[in-house]
Parts: C-alpha cells; structure tokens; sequence
C-alpha cells in the first residue's frame, strides 16, 4: 500500500513561477491553480509573462480558469505570502510601475534572492538575453509560426490523453529537445544568462522567458530557468533547507493522486475496522 501524502513535504521557503501567459488559449490555468492550491510558500516570485498581452491584443480570450489564477495570486498576496513581480516582455506594460506596490503585490525590475544555504541568486525574466540568439527576420517568422502548429499539436494530444486517463505529457518540450537549432539556441541563451550572473558576482541565475525548464551549472554559476505554465507546468522551489528544486506538476499531480488514492484506501480500512473486529470475536 502507497504511504499517504505528507503534505510537509509542499511548504516552501520559495516559488518561482513564470510564463503563465494568461489571456493566451494555451495558458494551462487549471494546473496552475491546481498547484497554487496544493502548495504553501513564504514567498512567490512571478518572473515575467504572467499577463500574456501580446496574444490579447491578436484575439482577446479571459475564461474564468483564468480568472481564477490572477484571484488567487491576489489572495495569497492580501494574506501571509509575500508575492513579488518582475515584468517580462509579453507583460512589459507593467515595467512603468517597478519600485511600487499594488494590492499588495511588489513589482520589480529585477531582484536578488538569497536561499536559506546563503546562495545569492539574480532573479531576471530573461528577454535581455534574446541577443544571444542570433537570427533573422524569416526564421524568427517561421520559428514563430512552427511554435504556434507545435503548441496546438500539444493542446489537441493533451486532451486525447486526458480522454485516456492518461497525466499531463508536453509533446512541444519532447520535440524542441530534439530538435537540433532549438538545442543550440538554447544553450546560447542559458550561457548568456549565466555570463551575465557571473559579471554581477552572484551565485546563480534565476530566469523564464524560453519554456524551458533547467537547473545546472554553467562556468561556476547555478543557472535556473523555472520553465512555463503553456508546454512543461514547471515551477522553481526553494526548500526549506536551501535546496533548489524544479517541480513538474503535470508528474507530480499524477503521484498526488495515488496518495489520495492510498489516504481513501487508509480510511476505508479504518472504517472497516470494528465490523472486522466483530467478525474476529464472532470465530473466536
């Protein structure tokens, strides 16, 4: 029998999340609001693209899924949790209000995190390091065109999975880590990040902007990318030991399910247990 869910085990000293793209039809707002719900931390950083108002402005969508997730930011913030914003480039309208506060929620530029292991970690949405991916008008086009058909590949297996019964599997991820002009340009744009942690003299980077969630090591300095809530439904955790951690939650939404599975399966059994004893004494 599985062990029952240690709801410990999701208290955070820290969540990073960004590239939510709500307003967008791809937006996976009810696994967002899935993990907001499950979840505790002491702070939330959201690292840019929480408002995706490039795709409003091309077709307007708001469903109330949507909806749900800005309210719940927006009540995590009015309680104990700190939430913290750094715009990113499909949200810049909101750069011209860094330094303020509004209903709660700071809005920075960038910032400086330092984990409870002593780590200073810069936290930036990425997009200044969209330099490092060098390419022209047509590809950036076509690259552009071919991200939309991949993600619409994704939304429609996704939902034939779901039919299935079968988790949450990002095709878009799969396929853009095999293909091999994603893959460099990939890895140009965590160097760029890393380098540019590396001239401040912190000890890690912390960034989103590309979907691709990753922790590793590049010359010395931890480079963190919390991925997105459109292809991989990744977030970045701080634990409370300092650890840095990403949790992908379309993984472990499914193994949050089987400790239910097993919390009802205890519950049965403890229910079952006085018609049980009865039994017993009845053959004794």
């Amino acid at each position: 029998m599985a062990e029952p869910i240690n709801l410990e085990k999701l208290c955070f000293n820290s969540i990073w999340l960004s590239d939510i793209h709500l307003g967008y039809k791809g937006c996976r707002a009810e696994f967002l609001l899935d993990f907001l719900n499950k979840t505790r931390a002491d702070v939330i950083y959201l690292v840019g693209d929480v408002i995706d108002f490039w795709a409003m402005k091309r077709s307007f969508i708001w469903p109330e899924s949507h909806h749900a997730v800005l309210r719940k930011l927006l009540e995590l913030a009015a309680g104990k949790t700190r939430v913290v914003y750094i715009p990113g480039n499909h949200d810049e309208y909101s750069r011209d209000l860094c330094g303020s506060t509004l209903l709660n929620v700071e809005i920075l530029r960038d910032g400086i995190h330092t984990t409870s292991s002593g780590k200073r970690m810069l936290m930036v949405h990425g997009d200044q390091f969209d330099h490092a991916v060098r390419c022209g008008p047509l590809q950036h086009l076509a690259g552009e065109m071919g991200y939309d058909f991949l993600l619409f590949l994704n939304r429609w297996s996704n939902r034939l999975r779901g039919s299935l019964g079968l988790p949450y599997w990002s095709l878009a991820y799969y396929i853009k880590n095999r293909v091999k002009n994603a893959r460099a340009a990939i890895s140009a744009f965590e160097a760029a990040a890393a380098g540019e942690a590396q001239r401040q003299n912190m000890d890690g980077i912390i960034c989103g902007h590309i979907h691709q969630p990753e922790i590793r090591t590049i010359g010395g300095v931890l480079y963190c990318n919390d991925g997105d809530w459109i292809e991989s439904c990744t977030a970045l955790v701080e634990h409370r030991d300092g650890h840095l951690e990403l949790l992908h939650w379309g993984d472990l939404q499914q193994t949050l399910k089987c400790d239910r599975a097993a919390n009802d399966e205890v519950v049965h059994q403890i229910l079952r247990l006085p018609a049980l004893v009865k039994n017993f004494q009845r053959n004794a």
